[in-house]
């Protein structure tokens, strides 16, 4: 709804300066009247003859002494042209001061409208001591690097996301185009391959789904044991870790927290799996440790592996990368959006997660989340 454009700010700190300039100069005319000009007289006597020797009166000599109507007439008018001077010079140097005082606030708005345009990139970087002004350009600085970020973190997922789905319906149509070119291929080979490449699809779409749900955090939150939650998540994933001859254990105490019970459980289901997948290619061991340290209970799994670099390690949490060390080609293979997943899971249960490499190979994978209020 656009409103009707009023006085500028500029303007209005120029009339209330200018304004208080008349008004201290009125206050001081009110002082000079008050405490000065009511106690001279209204009509001044310019004095009696004066007795002369011989007792007769000599004419007194003449003086000239004002009174209140003559102090009157020469002051006032002097008076209003030094109100009208505290005007002039009011309105003059309150549009200097206001125009110097508004300039960073000046600054402040183009870098908005530049912002506003599509530049995230500009910084508005005020000099001088801090000040109001200063705190404020400060927080549009990191609000504005937050926001370029976080747009360019979601242009990147799009992109990859784009890419990831693009690749499954590629793999559909080509199986297709070459169905309808030869009727007599095999179907069985077929509708196997169709199914393999829409699961990935699927499994792709749904953990999309479950990465913006919980980067929006809109869920119902519980208290939930995590010892409970790890025991779930290694019960579900124990034939998968004997399939591939890896001892799964599970200890600790419990360990609670508040939030959503279906997340947390894809979480620990998320770390196990991820944990049991990328391991030795037999005789590894995955442990899961759930214990309590005060207000915050904490969640461990670490692997056994190759070994690491750290460098690596601080990719694992974004979308779609997947380290060469990572990469398989069997059944389980990912679609780059499990670790990504929990970080978002971790971070809408105002948790922390921690990623470091195991000293003589494998991953170690620490989770801290407030416990239950």
């Amino acid at each position: 709804m656009d409103r009707e454009p009023g006085l500028s700010v500029r303007l209005k700190l120029t009339l209330s300066y200018a304004g208080f300039g008349m008004l201290a100069g009125g206050l001081l005319l009110v002082t000079v009247w008050v405490f000065l000009l009511r106690y001279v007289p209204e009509v001044i006597d310019a004095g009696s003859p004066a007795p002369a020797p011989d007792g007769s009166r000599l004419p007194a000599p003449v003086m000239f002494v004002p009174d209140r109507f003559d102090l009157l007439h020469a002051f006032v008018p002097r008076a209003v042209a030094v109100l009208g001077l505290l005007l002039f010079f009011g309105l003059l140097g309150g549009w200097a001061l206001a125009g110097r005082m508004l300039a960073p606030l000046t600054r402040i708005t183009d870098a908005t409208r530049v912002a506003a345009g599509g530049a995230l990139s500009h910084r508005i970087r005020l000099e001088g001591r801090r000040d109001e002004f200063r705190e404020l350009s400060d927080a549009f600085d990191s609000m504005l690097e937050q926001l370029e970020s976080h747009v360019a973190e979601q242009q990147r997922f799009a992109a990859n996301a784009s890419h990831e789905l693009r690749t499954p319906l590629a793999i559909s149509r080509a199986l297709l185009d070459v169905a309808r070119r030869e009727p007599a291929a095999g179907r069985g080979d077929l509708i196997e391959r169709l199914h393999t490449v829409n699961q990935r699809a699927i499994d792709l779409t749904e953990a999309l789904l479950l990465l913006s749900r919980g980067d929006r955090g809109t869920f119902t939150r519980e208290v939930v044991d995590l010892s409970l939650v790890a025991e779930e998540a290694a019960e579900t994933l124990l034939p998968l870790a004997e399939r591939r001859r890896i001892t799964l254990d599970v200890s600790g105490g419990a360990a609670r927290t508040s939030g959503s019970a279906e997340l947390l459980l894809r979480m620990v289901t998320n770390l196990v799996q991820n944990a049991i997948v990328h391991n030795l290619p037999a005789g590894g061991t995955v442990t899961v440790h759930t214990e309590a340290h005060g207000d915050t209970s904490l969640l461990r799994i670490g692997n056994t592996g190759r070994r690491l670099p750290p460098a690596l390690v601080s990719t694992f949490t974004e979308p779609f990368q997947r380290g060469m060390e990572r990469v398989r080609t069997d059944e389980h293979v990912g679609v780059g959006l499990g670790l990504a997943i929990v970080h978002s899971i971790v971070r809408a249960h105002g948790g922390t997660l921690d990623l470091a490499p195991n000293p003589y190979g494998g991953l170690l994978v620490t989770v801290r989340l407030p416990g239950p209020p």
